[in-house]
This record gives C-alpha cells, structure tokens and sequence, in this order.
C-alpha cells in the first residue's frame, strides 16, 4: 500500500538526519523545514491520507499523528539543550555585571517639582496657561496698554500683531480669574520666552511659577509670610532673603526677593555683579486695574502675586554657575542629579 510505505520511508529518514543533526551536519531549522514544512514529508503523507477509504482512515490518522510528535519532540528537545548549552557558554561568572544607564529627572523638572510640593502643603493648587498667548492676555490685562513703557522691559517675540509668546506666566492669573472666582489660591509653572542676550544669568527661553492668592483682607504681610515660608522650606531655616521695592505695572506696591549667594569665588561676583545676592522672584498686591479687567470688586477682595524664576533657583540649589548648562544637552552635566 502506497500510504504505509511512505510512512515507512519518512521514519526512516527521520531516523537517520536525527543523527545528521547530532553530528552538527544538519541544522535543526532544515531538519524541521524538510519533515513538517508547508512542502515537508509530512504533508506528502496527509496528501495520501485524503485519499483512504474512510474505513482506513481512523487506523492511519493514530499512525500519522504519533510520527508527527515523535518528530516535533525531537526538534523541540534539541531545541532546549542547544538554549541550555548555550547560556552555560555565553555566561561568565568572573566578568563585572553589565551597566545599566539610569535616567534622570532635569534639573528644571526636579525645582518644579519641589516648589510645587512645597506651595501644595499650604493650600495652594496647581495651573496652567497657555504659552502662546494675545497681546491683551499678556499685556492689556496686566495691565500695561500698548503705550506703556513696562514693554520695553520686555522683548516680546511676536507671531503676528496681536498673537505671541508669552513673556512671563502672569498671563495665567487672568486666564484663571475669568474662569474662577475668590477665594483663589493658586500656582502656574510654564515656559516664557524673551528676546534677550544669552550670558550666564540670562537665557531666551526660561521658566517662572506664577503665584496667586484673592480673597478677602489679604495683605502684604501675608505675601511676605508665605514667601518666607517658601524660602525656608526650599532652601533651609540658615537661608537669607531679603525684599527689595520694585515696579510692576500689574502689582501695587511691588517688591523684589533676593537670596544670598555669596561672594566667595570670582563666579559669585560675576553671577551677583558683586553684591552677594541673586534675585530669585518678583511679587507684589495684585494691581486694582488688573482685578478691573476680570471684573472683579477691588472694594470688596485683596490679592497678591509673584512669580519665581526657576533657574535662578536651580542654580542656587545646586550650585550651578552658568544658566546655559540647563539648557546645553550635555549628558555628563545632567546625569549628576539622578
């Protein structure tokens, strides 16, 4: 009978490349391909098979179907001791274990992440707004009309005439205002862009966490509070800060926060321009005109803001004595804050 001698014919075979492959003269992948492949000896015998009397067919099938794992246990069984032998070779006990490189936060994102904390266990909850913003978000609204001379404190880069990228995030506290009203207590964090000279303490692209808290009889003794609080939280209870007076077309009256750097190398003097401190923040009462335009009832609620320059205080944090280290990519200089 033409099906049993060609069951006989495959065992055969089979047989005698098992030792081939024992032997390293036959792959496992040609033996597997030559017996149960599409085109394998295997499929000539189910081609006979389908040709059986149905009578037959229970007897053969038993006989097809043992061969068949007789076959795939081999190839599997090779398999397994060709995997054991070889991760016993590829392993060498005596080498130093393999070197995983670790990831790390950037220090931007790390100060973030700390003030964040910090402002949250005091009330405060988080924002955002938007980086490209309108002329009236980051200016009219704040404050400063198209005539005023606080622009030329900033060098705005514009997209068109009334579209640009924002200049500081206090363009968040009005976008939050129009949706929310007092008691608000709140913080912003985002990128701000200014057309300004790249040195070691000025950068184009940097990043400020606005502040803001309105509500009734809020007065400058509780911005100073709050700011001094952040400060010793942040940089420990030894830190000295100091409040300078300022201008900001968007506060009254205005201040600005200082943090003792130092004056112990020529790196201090050049960062500080020979003062020992670097400012770290701008803050104020929030501006009657300013709670005019989210109409708001300057008779009946106070306010005030600030916003903080995170680089400036990462660098402050860290040690670190040029702003454009942030922002050079250099991976030698950032892996140090895993």
């Amino acid at each position: 009978m033409k099906l049993s001698n060609k069951i006989s014919e495959v065992k055969s075979k089979f047989h005698n490349d098992s030792k081939l492959i024992d032997k390293s003269k036959l792959t496992i992948t040609d033996f597997k391909n030559k017996f149960l492949g599409r085109k394998g000896l295997l499929n000539d015998i189910y081609t006979l098979f389908g040709e059986l009397p149905t009578v037959d067919k229970r007897e053969y099938g038993i006989i097809i179907n043992d061969l068949k794992k007789e076959i795939q246990t081999f190839i599997d069984s090779f398999n397994q001791k060709g995997s054991q032998s070889n991760n016993k070779e590829s392993i060498d006990l005596t080498l130093p274990g393999k070197r995983y490189e670790i990831g790390s936060l950037h220090p931007i994102t790390i100060i973030i992440n700390e003030i964040k904390s910090i402002f949250e266990r005091i009330g405060f909850s988080c924002t955002y707004g938007p980086e490209v913003d309108t002329d009236y978000y980051n200016f009219e609204a704040l404050n400063i009309p198209a005539y005023h001379p606080a622009r030329d404190m900033q060098d705005t880069f514009y997209i068109n005439n009334s579209t640009l990228l924002r200049t500081h995030t206090s363009s968040s506290q009005i976008h939050y205002m129009l949706d929310n009203k007092p008691p608000i207590r709140v913080i912003s964090p985002g990128k701000v862009y200014r057309n300004e000279d790249i040195s070691v303490r000025s950068y184009c692209l940097f990043h400020q966490i606005e502040g803001l808290y309105v509500d009734k009889n809020v007065s400058f003794s509780d911005l100073k509070g709050t700011l001094e609080y952040f400060a010793k939280e942040f940089f420990g209870n030894k830190v000295k800060t100091r409040f300078r007076p300022s201008y900001f077309p968007f506060t009254e009256p205005s201040a600005e926060m200082d943090v003792y750097w130092g004056l112990e190398t020529e790196s201090d003097y050049r960062i500080t321009k020979g003062t020992g401190w670097l400012e770290i923040l701008g803050c104020g009462m929030v501006n009657k005109k300013v709670f005019d335009s989210v109409k708001y009832s300057s008779d009946d609620i106070s306010g005030f803001a600030f916003g903080l320059g995170i680089e400036r205080i990462a660098m402050l944090k860290f040690g670190i004595d040029d702003i454009r280290l942030l922002y050079n990519g250099d991976l030698d200089f950032l892996g140090q804050f895993k």
